[in-house]
């Protein structure tokens, strides 16, 4: 198992396939993007596959999602899934994705083996979309939605992130959007991970502001019926439900104490946590004959460093190196 020092054990493997993207969300990147990872320094198809199967079949891992970047460009992501699919014991298989290619390959993925979809959507307005994804795309983003919701793979959930003076206003025409679609709403508070380190603080929409932001419209109650275990929302139930809304507070209302997620970046390295200021190199370790054995010691001893928190409230707290895109979702 990969546990650490602090009794948490990490079931949830989170792999970015790749760190380009076709959006360029201020939150994430400048408009000009990223210097992008050559393709050598890319973990292939088949290497993805063996240390998520070890992460599955001798590590305890039972859950993966694929992530980016926007993992929709990677090539033959259809059969990646599918070979994932195969393994034993079958873990869950879940794809983050800003929703672009959604309405061609949610059916293909589904077939795969895909089992369900997160798809992020910051705002209702075309306008507004192009102003912070700088590309106009959000009609694309509407229609992976429903190929998702035809494909079968459900409860597709809505990730949003609230930006002060931009988009905070939206949250109750977000709610009320997702309610009517049946799609399952889940706003995030922006975190220190965008690639210009412009973040701060007062810019940052807190999980408070936007249950204020919502209490105004709506009817909301803690969801007493959900065990939310190491789940990062905070759920809430809607009106007289069943629907309900989450709220993911990692700046404000850390869940770090019931973390049971580690990471995979395109490039195969291991992060503990997104905040992680150091990395275990498989890749390298993999293509230089590693065993198994080996690739999976080197696993638990880059599991068992984790820290106790992310410590952004910290005074010597320091914004990861990596951006978000190339860390993986």
């Amino acid at each position: 198992m990969l546990v650490d020092t602090f009794g948490r054990t990490a079931t949830d493997l989170r792999v970015s396939l790749t760190d380009r993207c076709n959006l360029r969300c201020s939150y994430c990147m400048p408009p000009e993007g990223l210097d992008w990872l050559p393709k050598p320094e890319l973990l292939t198809d088949d290497e993805v596959v063996r240390l998520v199967g070890l992460a599955v079949g001798e590590l305890g891992v039972t859950e993966v999602r694929y992530t980016g970047g926007e993992p929709l460009l990677r090539r033959g992501l259809p059969d990646l899934v599918r070979r994932t699919a195969a393994l034993s014991p079958r873990p869950e298989i879940s794809l983050t994705t800003n929703g672009i290619g959604l309405a061609r390959l949610a059916a293909p993925l589904a077939d795969a083996g895909l089992d369900r979809v997160n798809v992020s959507l910051d705002t209702l307005d075309r306008a507004t979309f192009k102003k912070l994804a700088h590309r106009d795309r959000f009609e694309d983003v509407l229609a992976g939605l429903e190929a998702a919701r035809a494909a079968g793979l459900e409860p597709v959930k809505i990730n949003a992130v609230l930006m002060r003076g931009i988009n905070d206003h939206e949250a109750p025409a977000l709610l009320r959007f997702c309610l009517e679609h049946g799609y399952r709403l889940r706003f995030i508070e922006q975190m220190p991970l965008d690639a210009q380190h412009g973040w701060t603080r007062d810019d940052m929409i807190t999980a408070d502001e936007i249950l204020d932001r919502l209490s105004a419209e709506f009817d909301l109650a803690p969801d007493a019926g959900h065990d939310r275990g190491s789940a990062p929302a905070e759920s809430f139930v809607v009106g007289a439900g069943p629907e309900t809304v989450g709220v993911i507070g990692s700046v404000t209302r850390p869940f770090c104490g019931a973390c049971d997620r580690v990471r995979l970046t395109a490039d195969g390295q291991v992060r503990n946590c997104l905040f992680a200021t150091e990395e275990s190199n498989l890749r390298d370790a993999m293509r230089g004959g590693a065993t198994d054995e080996e690739i999976t010691g080197r696993w638990r001893k880059a599991v068992w460093a984790k820290r106790a928190g992310h410590g952004i409230d910290d005074p010597s707290f320091l914004q990861p190196a990596r951006p978000m895109s190339a860390i993986g979702g």
